[in-house]
């Protein structure tokens, strides 16, 4: 049986194999990368990109992974994996979306090379012994990279939650009202503590009412991170108020030994705003005409 020719010798190792895949990929870039775009709208994936996204963005990835394996070095590649991610995060796109596209990637590319190669078995074997490990690799620091960027996202927006739920309000010239809704855990009431002393500081406060109203229960933990947030805050000069323990609350307090003469307690927000507001030495009235003068 007589072998037809290859452009590429028996002899060659890895290191001259490669130079020469990439050249046949560029090569046949158009061709291979609609064959992809193909497959990826079989599998229904990236079906949140319209069809220009889809074009620009798969060009993008194939001459990047291209580039990849020509050089070997994946920085390029990852600090793509990054851009791509925060592209398409926002659009609901999934990881096993991002990892699905990028295998099926690997495989029209090994493929073109099984047909480009086929008629000597040999060659076809170092070929893909060349192309494998690489393709390997492009495809796990693309999807390393887009879960890292998504857990990025999602604690900034979890950071974001817990800021839009845990609000330090200015109510007027050195007083702020910290209203409290919703479980109360231990990471919740250290972001709590962070956002008051920031809060504390920027507006120079000399009078917090923290108001628990909504908070349904608190633990030992939570209690005694509480009672180190008021040490804090004195520390910056400002006294606290906490206003709305619940009788759960008042009872766990005491049960588990919580120092309540650090804690100066006031039944309702109004009731706290009102002994907030004459600690800073302002009058209080009522509309009922019976406040102080």
């Amino acid at each position: 049986m007589t072998v037809a020719p290859t452009d590429a010798s028996p002899g060659l190792d890895e290191q001259a194999l490669l130079p020469q895949l990439v050249a046949h990929l560029r090569e046949h870039r158009t061709r291979l990368r609609q064959e992809w775009v193909g497959r990826i709208q079989e599998t229904h994936l990236l079906q949140a990109m319209t069809a220009q996204e889809m074009v620009a963005e798969t060009t993008l990835v194939y001459d990047n992974y291209v580039e990849v394996l020509e050089t070997g070095s994946v920085e390029a590649l990852q600090h793509y994996a990054r851009d791509l991610s925060e592209r398409i995060i926002p659009r609901g796109v999934e990881t096993h979306e991002v990892v699905g596209i990028v295998l099926l990637l690997r495989d029209v590319l090994a493929r073109s090379l099984f047909e480009k190669y086929q008629r000597d078995f040999s060659l076809l074997n170092r070929v893909l012994d060349a192309y494998e490990p690489a393709a390997n690799r492009i495809a796990n620091t693309v999807a390393v990279s887009f879960v890292e960027e998504r857990e990025r996202v999602i604690r900034q927006q979890q950071d974001s939650i817990r800021e839009l739920s845990t609000p330090v309000l200015p109510v007027r010239e050195r007083l702020l009202i910290l209203p409290i809704i919703g479980v109360l855990d231990r990471e919740r009431a250290r972001q709590l503590t962070v956002q008051l002393l920031g809060g504390i500081r920027t507006h120079r406060a000399k009078v917090v009412v923290v108001d628990i109203t909504g908070v349904p229960d608190v633990d030992e933990s939570v209690a005694n991170h509480l009672v180190r947030t008021v040490d804090a805050s004195r520390l910056m000069g400002a006294s606290v108020i906490i206003t709305g323990l619940s009788p759960e609350i008042a009872q766990t307090l005491v049960t588990i030994g919580v120092d309540l003469s650090k804690m100066n307690t006031i039944g309702d927000l109004q009731g706290g705003l009102e002994e907030a507001e004459r600690l800073l030495g302002f009058a209080v009235s009522r509309e009922d005409g019976n406040g102080g003068p």
